[in-house]
């Protein structure tokens, strides 16, 4: 198969966190997005786990000649799920889609593994700009874990991909959080 494409459905979606082109909008059919804490680090990835009646915006694009190592290094920790099936798109191109999932090995019950705020304004910045504002807004709304909080890394980020916007996008997300009463703390 030459044409395998990803699905990206957290900071994939933000076309200046990586240089995969030919990227499409797609959806996940039946799925949400998730926070999850894992046992890998301190901080909640971006994950997903199956949710019969729902579906997340994404996007999907070329793994350049099917060569996974960058991609696969990216997404350290998490397990590539082959899943064309449930992957609507209107792209001709996909031999094969897949897309990543933290395994439920590496799940963890600690009570606090906060989301950092540098990975999640890149996150809500590809929403914003792949899906406007409804998309950053459906972001919330099709994401779980939130109870996990949120830690204010934004003058010494944590993320790698990590970027710096304009004050009025950090006053959209920090409003969202308030209005979500997520907790964001230091």
């Amino acid at each position: 198969m030459n044409n395998q494409f990803f699905f990206g459905y957290g900071s994939l979606v933000n076309t200046s966190s990586h240089d995969f082109h030919d990227i499409s909008n797609a959806r996940l059919i039946g799925w949400r997005r998730i926070w999850q804490r894992t046992n890998l680090r301190d901080f909640s990835f971006l994950s997903v786990h199956r949710s019969d009646n729902f579906s997340i915006d994404g996007v999907i694009a070329i793994v350049p000649d099917g060569n996974w190592t960058q991609l696969d290094k990216r997404e350290a920790g998490y397990d590539r799920i082959v899943g064309s099936e449930m992957i609507e798109h209107t792209s001709s191109k996909p031999d094969s889609i897949s897309f990543y999932r933290i395994p439920d090995h590496k799940l963890s019950s600690v009570e606090k593994c906060p989301i950092l705020l540098s990975y999640l304004d890149v996150v809500l910045m590809g929403f914003l700009q792949r899906f406007g504002n409804q998309g950053f807004s459906n972001f919330f709304e099709t994401t779980d874990g939130w109870d996990c909080g949120v830690f204010n890394d934004r003058r010494n980020p944590r993320y790698p991909r990590a970027q710096e916007y304009k004050n009025d996008f950090y006053s959209c997300v920090d409003n969202a959080l308030v209005t979500k009463k997520i907790e964001l703390f230091t």
